[in-house]
């Protein structure tokens, strides 16, 4: 794409724009361009904001770091480059060991991931593939580790990166700079670029 379909709003004037920018200061350090943009309407950027919120609370052992796996494992499944960047980033900024950042996709192997995190992360993968892929097996797996509770969770980070992937994709929303960053260092060794999404 030559140019995004659509330009992020500015908005520094709007006070309800800056709520939602400094939403985002926590857990990016920035707000998105994905987010400006939906602002465009503001309903579709709120309602976006308080799912969210509902999605990446923290109501039982699934972590807000293996959250931010999750998203990345099903970012990257769908092709989001933009939200690859965005979900590392997000994982190493709340604590994730380096060890499972540098082999997230050695997940099912690596000594890094446990047997429930192993368990969430293909599930993360089946579900993100097109058509589905989850099975009974992915199933029972999942329901070997994590509770009814926990995966309605996984499943709603999945559901809302699912949203994103699409958005970020068809919009081709600009990565910023500090995105960017993060998926050079983590990522690009695995061949990770920013592709459609910098101008």
């Amino acid at each position: 794409m030559k140019q995004p379909l659509v330009f992020p709003k500015k908005g520094v004037e709007d006070p309800e724009l800056q709520k939602l920018i400094e939403f985002y200061q926590e857990t990016l350090g920035f707000c998105p361009n994905s987010v400006k943009t939906m602002h465009h309407r503001p309903r579709i950027a709120y309602a976006f904001i308080e799912m969210n919120k509902a999605v990446m609370e923290n109501k039982g052992r699934v972590t807000s770091v293996l959250k931010r796996m999750i998203a990345y494992i099903s970012s990257n499944t769908a092709g989001c480059r933009y939200c690859q960047a965005h979900a590392i980033r997000a994982a190493e900024r709340y604590g994730a060991k380096k060890e499972q950042l540098e082999n997230i996709w050695e997940f099912k192997t690596h000594p890094a991931f446990s047997e429930a995190e192993r368990a969430a992360l293909s599930f993360a993968f089946t579900s993100s593939t097109v058509p589905n892929s989850v099975n009974d097996e992915v199933a029972e797996k999942l329901r070997k580790y994590w509770n009814e509770g926990e995966i309605v969770e996984i499943t709603g980070v999945i559901a809302l990166f699912g949203y994103l992937n699409r958005w970020n994709d068809s919009m081709g929303t600009e990565l910023e700079t500090d995105a960017n960053e993060s998926g050079e260092k983590l990522l690009s060794p695995k061949g990770w670029t920013p592709g459609k999404h910098t101008y």
